[in-house]
């Protein structure tokens, strides 16, 4: 289960930090963009969900400087970030992807990107965008997947067992593709594209991976809560494993499996 209060902590007190770090994110909104161009027309009303520091929205003003732009994160600390960057050239608000505060049929196209790996379910928030779509509109999404950090899920569980502690795993599962597609259909979307992309990033070490995961707010992402001499041995052959299977030359991967998914909703539930 994930903590969306420590979720909402975690992104408002790293807003500051975040374009520093996130060049994953930067390189997942550049794709997404790609596709949405094969994707979109000309929509009028625009929804970014999860908009952080307003990134992808920033040059969807640019690539559509006619239509009525808005944000929302769950993040306060993002959300003025975004104001900052958009200024008069999009609404930008601080809301729960699973409470969106518009009306039924306000918008010709939503769209977000690494934002949905953070729900326990992607119903209610596929949902809330269904609501707020007009017919024919266009969801488009890319969030972190099945496969994300296998790296260090496969090292932390290989410490644990290394102790006797094989049961308490705590890294955070990420949605599967069959799991998002399933969640579009049970919404009422029509699934129009649905594929799996991975990006590499590059440290120099096991702890300066650990800590660009903290520096972007994704402390959920990782297995860092623990203070106690117990974890602190865990973590410690976590790190250990983590360098011996997958370091090399250029120090040690980190794998980001990214799920982009469009959708459009055609008809009623």
């Amino acid at each position: 289960m994930i903590d969306r209060r420590r979720v909402r902590h975690s992104f408002h007190r790293q807003a500051l930090e975040y374009d520093a770090h996130a060049a994953v994110q930067k390189r997942v909104v550049e794709r997404f963009l790609q596709i949405l161009d094969d994707e979109v027309g000309s929509p009028l009303r625009i929804l970014d969900v999860g908009a952080g520091t307003g990134l992808l929205a920033r040059q969807l003003a640019d690539c559509h400087p006619a239509a009525l732009l808005s944000c929302v994160d769950l993040a306060p600390g993002m959300a003025a970030t975004a104001r900052q960057r958009l200024g008069s050239r999009a609404l930008v608000a601080v809301a729960d992807a699973e409470h969106l505060p518009f009306a039924g049929a306000s918008f010709d196209c939503v769209v977000s990107t690494s934002t949905f790996q953070w729900l326990t379910t992607l119903d209610a928030a596929f949902g809330e965008v269904w609501r707020v779509l007009a017919p024919g509109g266009l969801f488009a999404f890319a969030l972190f997947g099945h496969g994300t950090f296998h790296e260090l899920k496969d090292s932390y569980r290989s410490a644990l067992t290394a102790v006797g502690r094989e049961d308490e795993d705590r890294t955070q599962r990420f949605f599967t593709e069959a799991e998002a597609g399933a969640a579009l259909e049970r919404t009422g979307f029509g699934v129009r594209r649905l594929c799996v992309e991975d990006e590499v990033e590059w440290h120099p070490d096991v702890p300066a991976f650990l800590r660009s995961v903290k520096r972007v707010g994704a402390g959920n992402a990782s297995p860092l809560r623990g203070r106690g001499l117990a974890e602190r041995r865990v973590m410690v052959e976590m790190m250990r494993v983590y360098g011996e299977r997958y370091g090399g030359e250029r120090g040690i991967p980190a794998t980001y499996t990214v799920i982009y998914g469009v959708g459009v909703k055609s008809g009623r539930k």
